[in-house]
């Protein structure tokens, strides 16, 4: 099972969420799996450490104009989708802006001219650490200034949902926002779990994800961090659209001194080890019903 961990806004506590569910997992005795796709700013390593087993380059393979072959035909610039080709053809001028570039490899097809070659760019890395016998990390980092981290995190995801161990979880902690990041971790979800906050904002941008799930067809539950924090506007919203809420986890000093020195909150505190098993057993039950 393939359990997203995301948010319409950075700061809800979406890693907090994460790493203390994948902690109750393993504890219950499943093989279960913690994927960091926030690669730009992976921290899920900050909470729960492991033993680095492999790093794996990822590259992105773009193309190369020779403009001594090339005639200048502008085909390339007409078959690529994303505006990744600079063409002026008065100035016989023509090159590939690589950031833009999303490796669809039209560009070569539409090319007979053999002007258009390729090489590989390294975007990141997917790191393999091993927690114990029944948990395992997976962190997607990307190179500094690399444009988009979405091919990294469909490698990470990928390695975690190929694995044939029986009866195994997936925790998926997402980027925050509803861009393409989120559409790449949220895509192999069999259920997402929203975390907001009980404010203006938080509801404005939980509204925004939910939307985007519901265009997606995905299933999801509202959990609502640092409760009493605001006001009681997001329970009306939820209630109003029979939006599951998972639970509520209240706003703790303690809770906020534990998160803060890199500990794990159901590991230190028994009733909140409860808690969290609870949210554990209501995504199961949704996701079964």
């Amino acid at each position: 099972m393939n359990i997203a961990i995301a948010s319409g806004k950075g700061g809800t506590g979406k890693t907090f969420v994460s790493t203390n569910l994948f902690w109750v997992i393993q504890h219950e005795g499943f093989p279960v799996t913690i994927v960091d796709c926030d690669a730009e700013e992976p921290n899920v390593t900050e909470f729960i450490t492991g033993e680095v087993l492999a790093d794996r380059t990822i590259s992105q393979i773009i193309p190369v104009i020779n403009p001594e072959q090339c005639v200048f035909c502008g085909k390339c610039q007409e078959y690529c989708s994303y505006n990744a080709i600079i063409f002026l053809p008065s100035s016989h001028f023509i090159q590939v802006i690589e950031d833009l570039c999303h490796d669809c490899g039209a560009c070569l097809v539409a090319c007979k001219y053999g002007a258009i070659t390729e090489k590989k760019k390294k975007i990141g890395i997917v790191r393999n650490l091993f927690f114990n016998c029944h948990a395992q990390i997976i962190e997607s980092r990307t190179e500094i200034g690399v444009y988009s981290s979405v091919p990294l995190i469909k490698e990470a995801i990928k390695e975690a949902v190929n694995d044939p161990t029986e009866n195994l979880f997936n925790i998926l902690d997402s980027p925050p926002g509803i861009s393409c990041p989120f559409i790449a971790t949220v895509d192999k979800a069999d259920y997402v779990v929203l975390v907001t906050e009980p404010t203006p904002f938080g509801l404005n941008d939980l509204k925004l994800s939910v939307e985007t799930l519901k265009h997606l067809e995905k299933p999801f539950g509202v959990l609502v961090n640092r409760a009493k924090l605001g006001n009681l506007e997001v329970y009306d919203w939820l209630q109003e659209n029979s939006i599951p809420l998972l639970l509520s986890i209240p706003m703790d000093r303690e809770i906020a001194r534990i998160y803060s020195e890199g500990h794990i909150l159901a590991e230190e505190q028994p009733a909140y080890r409860d808690l969290f098993v609870e949210l554990f057993r209501r995504i199961k039950k949704q996701v079964n019903a």
